[in-house]
């Protein structure tokens, strides 16, 4: 193989994976001008075209497909034969890019951060905190951290913490200025504030139970956000009763600034996982999996759904 073989057909694989340029120039950590240039050399050499580009998207033409079918397994070879010589280093080294939602990244992985960055000097993290759902393959992340029941099947996944409590929340202004509800249908009478995720169009569902038989409320929301932090600080002041995790509003719980109401109407849910595609990891990402599992996480000011 020539010098440059290895990285021509590193970025091949990756822009097929994820189906952009840009992603694939993420992925790699390089410029996307690079990945171009890379790209071209490639199909140059080859004397064929592997890939079909538009302004918006990369597809793979005939020759792309058969090249990708020999080249992929083989360079997952060679990754796996490195991670593995890498496994025997004092310390395990590299970089690890990581998609987690913005309560996640507070309430579970800063307070890991610390331990993790002192033990494992030679491993660099690359965190995107985002609230949108993404493909981890196609965005080039190594691993993400999500809710349980927003997992794809096809993903290995690692318990981070347990059940998560869904709350009803409001300040105690409000409730002194309009009456705290007694029962779900009096919240049609109520300023309820909506969420739908970054991007999306569907707002998040306001699910309760009762009796055990699970219910969907259909409420109108004069505020709709897509941000739930900004969404707990609209409720502090005022600004209605919301709905959601009781990890995004824990510190307003604990100091009073947010009372739970309808607690016996909330749900529990399974927690966050973090996740990857492949069983074969590299030694830092299970340097990561190993440090955010090997201990009780604390979530801050945990408040039952049942108070």
């Amino acid at each position: 193989m020539r010098p440059n073989d290895y990285a021509e057909l590193a970025t091949f694989v990756a822009i097929a994976e994820t189906g952009s340029f840009r992603r694939a120039a993420a992925r790699l950590d390089r410029k996307p001008s690079t990945i171009s240039h890379a790209m071209h050399a490639l199909e140059e050499r080859l004397g064929v075209r592997l890939l079909h580009r538009t302004t918006r998207s990369v597809a793979l033409t005939e020759a792309g497909q058969a090249l990708l079918a020999q080249v992929a397994p083989a360079l997952g070879a060679l990754s796996d034969a490195l991670d593995s010589v890498n496994a025997h280093r004092a310390q395990p080294a590299g970089s690890i890019r990581l998609s987690v939602p913005r309560c996640a990244a507070t309430a579970i992985l800063l307070p890991r951060l610390h331990d993790f960055c002192a033990r494992y000097p030679d491993i660099r993290l690359d965190i995107t905190a985002d609230n949108r759902a993404i493909d981890i393959v196609r965005d080039g992340f190594d691993a993400g951290i999500r809710l349980g029941e927003n997992l794809a099947g096809d993903m290995v996944a690692v318990p981070l913490i347990g059940e998560l409590h869904s709350v009803i929340v409001a300040a105690p202004a409000y409730l002194a200025r309009y009456g705290t509800p007694q029962t779900p249908q009096e919240l049609l009478q109520h300023r309820c504030l909506g969420f739908r995720q970054s991007g999306g169009q569907d707002l998040y569902r306001w699910e309760i139970e009762h009796d055990g038989a699970a219910q969907n409320l259909v409420l109108p929301h004069p505020l709709i956000f897509d941000d739930p932090e900004l969404m707990a600080e609209a409720t502090v002041r005022g600004l209605g009763i919301s709905y959601g995790m009781d990890i995004v509003c824990a510190s307003y719980l604990r100091d009073g600034r947010l009372t739970v109401i309808l607690g016996d109407y909330c749900p529990r849910y399974p927690g966050f996982y973090l996740y990857y595609p492949s069983r074969h990891t590299s030694a830092a990402l299970r340097a990561l999996i190993d440090s955010l599992r090997m201990a009780e996480i604390p979530l801050p000011g945990r408040v039952s759904a049942d108070t």
